[in-house]
């Protein structure tokens, strides 16, 4: 099986946030490639990067990136089929320069765009757009989020039981 997304960030200070979107990938038994480009810093690798990623089979981009944040913006530019971006937080204005980097696209050139730091939502909706097409995965999915619940149940079970003051201790 050839990878279904591919995963782009800006710098390797963005692994931590974009291994996220790649461990729900890997749960849910989508194939994924995951790389590092500057797309001001290398331009010409960027552009052939985005360019033959439909050749390779992808359908969809996860391209986090941080402050200016073109990255995400100029995937969708070339990428003819959809591109999350994944803004960054970031010390100088806490990630809200790589949001509204992220989200303020011209007319026909739309980013999905995810919370500040949003990996593992990035590696969900893009599972989720590939379960419109693969009912398997869709069943993959469905057990995800019964999972997620069944934690949520867990959770409120033990608060219960050690009160609010010894939950936290252990």
């Amino acid at each position: 099986m050839s990878a279904k997304v591919g995963i782009v960030m800006g710098s390797d200070s963005d692994l931590a946030v974009m291994s996220k979107a790649a461990d729900v990938l890997e749960e849910l038994g989508v194939e994924f490639e995951m790389t590092i480009i500057s797309a001001h810093r290398e331009p010409d690798v960027f552009f052939e990067y985005a360019k033959s990623a439909e050749s390779k089979g992808w359908k969809v981009i996860i391209a986090g990136a941080g402050m200016a944040a073109h990255l995400p913006g100029m995937c969708a530019a070339i990428f003819p089929m959809p591109v999350i971006g994944v803004p960054m937080h970031t010390t100088s204005l806490g990630g809200r320069d790589s949001l509204y980097s992220i989200v303020q696209m011209p007319s026909g050139i739309p980013v999905a765009t995810v919370a500040i730091n949003g990996g593992a939502n990035a590696g969900i909706l893009a599972a989720k757009i590939l379960a419109t097409s693969d009912e398997a995965l869709l069943g993959r999915l469905k057990a995800y989020s019964e999972k997620m619940k069944d934690q949520v149940v867990e959770k409120a079970k033990k608060l219960d039981e050690v009160g609010y003051k010894n939950y936290t201790k252990g």
